[in-house]
């Protein structure tokens, strides 16, 4: 042999890529023959074949690059030697585990590749959806076993409802306070319960307690947001009346759900009816058939009749909305005709039904059917007397309004109710009235005085607390509308002081948007046509123009804004309503307060002189924003609620808020100030301290205002003759002996007789100083003033001559000055015209002003809706 050793033979086409899937020498392991791993060795390379064509470790495949070695390594189920002990040359999943081992869940399933892996197979998805089934069915027994079946006993206590006044003390307590009576089966009639069975369950003797498809209802209203309720059988409705959660959840539908199943297989059906009767609300504070035989027909439950039965079932659909005397005080659309009408429609349709499933004969049905069977109208209870019933309703209905809790729950008692209402502001309101009644009005010997009613509210500036409201007559009287804060009496000319605001705001057409001063001068006159910005006029609907007119023809000229509001002149202020723009105006009343709904839908010139119908308690909380320099509040009445100990969420006090400039606040004041000192306000001079106020007298003197305030307290007087059987407002001329009661008149004087009491011993601070505001812009047509020569002063050194303090009237007014800070101008003095209202010609259509001051509402009842109420709504029609 030679001495130079034989240099080992390289591998055949292998390289790195080659020696990868194999052990090398010093691996302690004999390399693996070619073809022990499967491949052939045709999967080796030639130098013939190019680069591209050298495997990637004798896997059978060709491969050009070391990431497709590694793509391929891994598509074939993992690393090579994974595959060395693969069968066929495939490796495991890096997810099948070990040898032999099987998962108990294959998912992502093994032996899979790409999506395949994540779609599971029909025995996983039968696997898991018996286990779910078996599950519910696992929960369901234990659910059911652990619910108890309600206790009507239990369930028909019933508690008072505490109230306090604003200083802690208690005020009244309402309800009960004792056990409703339940009857026993025999003594509910079997109309009654036929009456319930034909109107809500008519599978009531055949189902299990539960409606599976009421249940799916609810679970999907659920879902997407909504209530719970609907489609429950009388069992499931008995359960949720002796339930004590009421939350509209899962879990009480649920719990609600087993226990149904179990009242319907322990309980008989009797004992179920009646139950259900005995538990159920039928308003008015009734619980129970009994308390509803009672309450509404003032008879034990087995003497009604089959008519009186399908009203009372009627109620059960919600008393809110089929109590017949209306609930317009909880809801806006509740109103005594509104609820009339679906009370007597519901107990038609109900005798109908329990003729059709054979629970009435043909002639019973026909005598039921004859004639409707009105209740009884509402009553006192023990404690509503006075101003408490009002102030009790106000209070319940902000309570109701900002909470969770339903009319019903509420009249299950319990709660603590802590109110704004200071006992001695309440007691002095309730004597300037009943004083100024007394002294006035004789409605036992004057026609014209009976049907006469007041209205009345105190606020606190900048804060919205009512202290105090005077509502009517109270209860004991029959008197069931607080008419603190209910809508349809029209506010005449005390909507005047926002369309002064917007002008001043927002400026007119003419002005381009600059707000404009109280300087500027209108045409007062009696009248006068109303022009559009673009120059044509208000017409009426036989085309001839429209003329507005103020109470009296006197020739007032080109007078300036703040006189025609101190005389409460009709023409200046319906012109400046259109020249600024109605929405404008809308907008203003907007944000001192006033709801969107008691406001007139027409914005037509109208609009500018009071079609609206406010509540007293928005108007007085209106003016506070003008006493509060801008800063509103919305008006509450109730500061804490308590429920078993722990005060519930949803009663903060309302924050006030910037809502106008508070030049312009201030300058609106001034401006009222001077009707008190000089205008049609002067009965309020009596007060003897710094005031600000508008009067308003409506169309055919159906109602008259007085709002004023103080810096301490704003208060609002509304007066109104009302028929009591329709509900429709009366005129007032030739009430209290006069001609026609205006704002100025007897409202002002119980707004005097109140305050002089509710600020005894309290500072006058007066008002901010109103800043000089805007430029004198004055209606279009107005004449151009004549250029005054100028006066040269004497070059005497010890004499000055100065202009005259006063000019020249171009009104032939009176000539008194009025009383004013830098307003001073050339209008002073009391004249014959002006007052709050006035006749005018008639317009027919929709956009033409309607009579003196309101349009459209000169027929709306005082409590037709109570839109204008504390939560908002309508004007009554």
């Amino acid at each position: 042999m030679s001495e130079h050793r034989r240099k080992p033979p390289q591998p055949q086409g292998g390289g790195r890529a080659a020696r990868r899937g194999q052990p090398g020498p010093s691996s302690g392991r004999p390399a693996a023959p070619r073809g022990a791993n499967g491949a052939s060795d045709h999967s080796y390379g030639s130098p013939s074949q190019g680069p591209d064509t050298y495997g990637s470790g004798g896997d059978g495949r060709e491969y050009g690059s070391r990431a497709e070695a590694r793509r391929a390594a891994q598509r074939g189920g993992g690393r090579r030697r994974g595959a060395d002990n693969a069968p066929s040359g495939r490796g495991r999943g890096h997810d099948q585990g070990p040898p032999g081992k099987t998962r108990f869940i294959d998912y992502p399933r093994a032996g899979k590749y790409g999506w395949h892996r994540w779609v599971p197979s029909w025995r996983l998805v039968t696997g898991l959806g018996l286990g779910f089934v078996g599950s519910l069915v696992v929960m369901a027994g234990v659910g059911y076993a652990l619910v108890n079946i309600p206790n009507e006993n239990a369930a028909a206590e019933s508690q008072n409802n505490v109230y306090y006044w604003g200083d802690g003390t208690q005020m009244v307590a309402t309800g009960t306070g004792v056990n409703r009576q339940n009857l026993t089966i025999d003594k509910i009639p079997k109309a009654m319960q036929f009456a319930v069975i034909s109107a809500e369950n008519k599978s009531f003797y055949q189902d299990s307690g539960v409606d599976p498809m009421g249940i799916a209802r609810a679970l999907a209203n659920m879902a997407r947001g909504g209530q719970t309720q609907g489609g429950s059988t009388i069992t499931q409705q008995f359960v949720k009346n002796t339930y004590l959660s009421q939350d509209q959840t899962l879990t009480r539908k649920f719990t609600e759900m087993f226990i149904s199943l179990k009242v319907g297989t322990k309980l008989d059906k009797n004992d179920i009816m009646r139950g259900y009767l005995n538990t159920s609300y039928y308003g008015r504070g009734a619980y129970g058939i009994q308390a509803a035989a009672q309450t509404y027909y003032g008879k034990d439950a087995e003497d009604l009749t089959p008519s009186q039965c399908a009203v009372l079932a009627a109620l059960l659909k919600g008393p809110t909305y089929y109590d017949p005397a209306g609930n317009a005080d909880l809801d806006k659309s509740a109103t005594e005709e509104a609820n009339r009408a679906r009370s007597e429609g519901r107990w038609r349709w109900i005798l109908g039904e329990m003729h059709k499933d054979d629970h009435l004969s043909d002639a019973d049905y026909q005598k039921a059917v004859s004639k409707y069977p009105t209740p009884q109208g509402r009553k006192a209870t023990r404690g509503m007397n006075g101003q408490v019933s009002y102030m009790v309703d106000t209070a319940k209905k902000y309570v109701i309004n900002h909470s969770d809790i339903t009319e019903a729950q509420f009249d299950k008692g319990g709660y603590q109710i802590y109110t704004t209402f200071q006992k001695a502001k309440v007691d002095a309101l309730t004597t300037a009235v009943k004083k100024i009644q007394k002294s006035r009005l004789n409605p036992e010997t004057k026609e014209k005085d009976k049907y006469v009613q007041f209205g009345a509210a105190s606020v606190v500036p900048n804060d919205g607390a009512i202290v105090a409201l005077y509502g009517g007559d109270g209860y004991e009287n029959g008197h069931f509308t607080n008419n603190a804060d209910t809508s349809g009496v029209p506010v005449g000319s005390t909507w005047k002081p926002y369309v002064l605001a917007a002008a001043m705001q927002d400026g007119t057409y003419n002005s381009g948007g600059e707000g404009i001063s109280p300087l500027s001068k209108y045409n007062g006159n009696d009248h006068l046509k109303v022009r559009r910005p673009d120059g044509s006029y208000y017409l009426n609907k036989d085309n001839s123009f429209f003329f507005q007119a103020n109470e009296s023809n006197h020739p007032w000229g080109y007078i300036t804004l703040r006189k025609a509001m101190e005389q409460s002149i009709n023409t200046p202020f319906v012109q400046l309503g259109v020249d600024v723009g109605m929405s404008k105006v809308r907008d203003m009343a907007r944000s001192t307060g006033i709801l969107e709904g008691s406001m007139a839908k027409d914005l037509n010139p109208s609009f500018a002189i009071g079609t609206s119908t406010p509540s007293a308690i928005r108007m007085a909380d209106s003016y506070a924003t003008f006493a509060a320099s801008g800063k509103q509040a919305d008006p509450y009445s109730v500061t804490m609620v308590k429920k078993d100990g722990q005060e519930m969420r949803g009663f903060t006090k309302p924050k006030s808020r910037q809502v106008m400039d508070s030049s312009i606040a201030n300058n609106v004041t001034d401006v009222l100030q001077n009707v008190i000192q000089n205008g049609t306000g002067q009965n309020a001079k009596a007060l003897g301290r710094t005031a600000a106020g508008k009067t308003g007298t409506t169309d055919e003197n159906k109602s008259a205002w007085f709002v004023g305030y103080t810096q301490q307290l704003a208060t609002s007087v509304a007066m109104f003759r009302e028929n009591p059987k329709d509900h429709r407002l009366l005129s007032m001329n030739g009430t209290a002996g006069t001609d026609s009661i205006h704002g100025g008149d007897i409202p002002t004087s119980v707004w005097t007789e109140y305050m002089l009491a509710a600020l005894k011993g309290k500072n006058d601070p007066g008002f901010p100083d109103a800043i000089k505001i805007g430029k004198i812009h004055n209606e279009v047509g107005a004449p151009t003033p004549t250029p005054k020569p100028t006066i040269t002063p004497s070059q005497t050194p010890t004499e000055t001559t100065s202009p005259s303090p006063t000019e020249s009237t171009t009104s032939p007014s009176p000539t008194e000055s009025e009383t004013c800070r830098f307003f001073c101008n050339n209008d002073g003095g009391t004249g014959p015209g002006g007052a709050d209202g006035g006749a005018s010609s008639s317009p027919t259509d929709s956009t033409s002003p309607g009579n003196g001051d309101v349009q459209g509402n000169g027929n709306a009842g005082a409590n037709g809706n109570n839109g204008g109420g504390l939560f908002g709504g309508q004007a009554g029609q």
